[in-house]
């Protein structure tokens, strides 16, 4: 492949990466979304640029290297941000001053550091291998599809993609003459796939940026049609189903529900959607897991029974993700609002708590 080619494949890619941030960033979706796609796109496309002959026709800027560090980081957040609905914490933030420490640090002046080349692309692996993991998890109880969609065509591509580019770049450094590097993004073929994904990326992000990033909302009214008389009759067979305690299941899927309701998977899940308002399966049921937790949690005869004990029998199971979900829902942890909850009563029972 020509050096020319090579310089119009990576501008089509940077192209398409800065237009898709630049397009959700003026858009009117959540803050954490904007914040996370713009920075991945930003970061991606500074990534492109830095490991192709760009870079030195720019004259090697070291911001722009910087900016490429934590590309793995970056694309975790956005994946935790877009598809698991998460905002971004602190905590999360350490996905991305991980691997740009040890960026900077494998391009001090001095001696190769090739301790720290290793931990730093093993720890970009790690990164995009959890975050294909999300990608998968989470297909089946996503209710939205134009994100079952990316999940499916292209983030998942764009994950397995980097996760070959980390095995083949470690493979490359110990055998250099090996004829893998073609294949790195640095390569004429990598960067022709990369280009390539940045295009189905942004023609299916931005095709379905209302949907994807807005917030769940409840489909507007229409005539009692045909249509809409099965719905509100698949609706009541639903909420009796999860009034009888069909959310107590620990491991309930939407698979599961469809078979005990006799309908289509996809029917439930744009019910589910549309006119209950909600983006994944695994909210729909925490609301219900997490509206019994509050009234079990302010209950003075169940004052001695710990929160696990409750989180189990609410169906989940370990205390970690009944935590996780109980401060999303309520801003407190199940035990900070067990106290609140039982403020006033006996000391015996705050003592309990």
């Amino acid at each position: 492949m020509s050096p020319l080619l090579d310089f119009f494949i990576r501008g089509i890619a940077v192209g398409a990466l800065l237009v898709t941030g630049l397009a959700v960033w003026n858009s009117a979706v959540s803050r954490h979304a904007r914040i996370a796609t713009g920075m991945a796109m930003l970061s991606l496309a500074a990534w492109v640029i830095c490991e192709g002959p760009l870079w030195a026709a720019m004259g090697r800027p070291v911001p722009l290297m910087v900016l490429s560090f934590p590309v793995a980081g970056f694309f975790w957040l956005f994946v935790a941000a877009v598809f698991e609905d998460r905002p971004i914490t602190p905590l999360r933030l350490l996905a991305i001053a991980a691997p740009l420490i040890t960026g900077v640090t494998m391009n001090l002046p001095g001696p190769q550091n090739t301790p720290i080349w290793i931990a730093h692309n093993i720890l970009g692996g790690a990164l995009v291998l959890h975050a294909g993991l999300i990608i998968v998890r989470g297909w089946r109880g996503d209710l939205i599809e134009s994100r079952r969609r990316l999940r499916g065509l292209v983030f998942g591509a764009c994950a397995l993609y980097g996760i070959v580019e980390v095995t083949l770049s470690l493979s490359s450094r110990f055998s250099p003459g090996a004829s893998l590097r073609a294949f790195l993004v640095s390569g004429p073929w990598g960067g022709l796939a990369l280009a390539l994904l940045a295009l189905g990326s942004a023609g299916l992000l931005l095709n379905g940026r209302p949907s994807l990033f807005g917030p769940g909302r409840r489909a507007e009214t229409r005539a009692d049609t045909r249509s809409e008389a099965a719905d509100r009759q698949l609706l009541g067979k639903l909420e009796g189903f999860m009034a009888e305690g069909g959310w107590r299941t620990e491991g309930l899927t939407i698979g599961a529900v469809a078979q005990v309701l006799d309908t289509p998977e996809h029917r439930l899940r744009r019910l589910i959607n549309q006119k209950l308002g909600h983006r994944n399966f695994a909210d729909f049921v925490n609301g219900h897991r997490i509206e019994a937790a509050k009234r079990r949690l302010a209950d003075p005869d169940e004052a001695r029974l710990t929160v696990a004990a409750i989180a189990f029998d609410l169906g989940y199971g370990s205390l970690g993700p009944f935590n996780r979900a109980f401060r999303a829902a309520a801003g407190a942890t199940p035990t900070e609002w067990r106290r609140q909850a039982l403020a006033g009563h006996s000391p015996i029972l705050e003592e309990a708590v």
